[in-house]
């Protein structure tokens, strides 16, 4: 895809694909959330909880890599801090759009 060969993509750009990857990742978590039920067995009272708080983990870990990484680097290693707080900023918005398209689509679906 071209979008990927480009040295530079702009900001607003870069938060709409991180916002749109940590949705695509809520939506495939979410997917498995619901069917996990049909796939495995009724687990023991220990291992439920316990493997729900690990998915909880794994997530927020794989989700704050999506949104902070590249951020991290254009803070720390380039010195951009207001570009670094910008694409926070720009991921955030979109997450937030995302977020209010999914209830919208929810109401709709009703």
């Amino acid at each position: 895809m071209e979008i990927f060969r480009k040295k530079h993509i702009s900001l607003p750009l870069l938060g709409f694909l991180q916002a749109l990857g940590v949705t695509t990742y809520c939506s495939l978590v979410g997917l498995f959330m619901t069917h996990a039920n049909k796939w495995f067995p009724t687990p023991q009272v220990f291992l439920g909880p316990a493997t729900f708080l690990l998915l909880f983990i794994v997530s927020a870990l794989i989700t704050a890599l999506i949104v902070f990484y590249k951020p991290y680097l254009l803070f720390f290693e380039k010195k951009q801090k207001t570009q670094a707080l910008r694409l926070v900023m720009y991921t955030t918005a979109w997450i937030a759009i995302f977020f209010f398209l999914f209830l919208i689509g929810v109401a709709l679906l009703r």
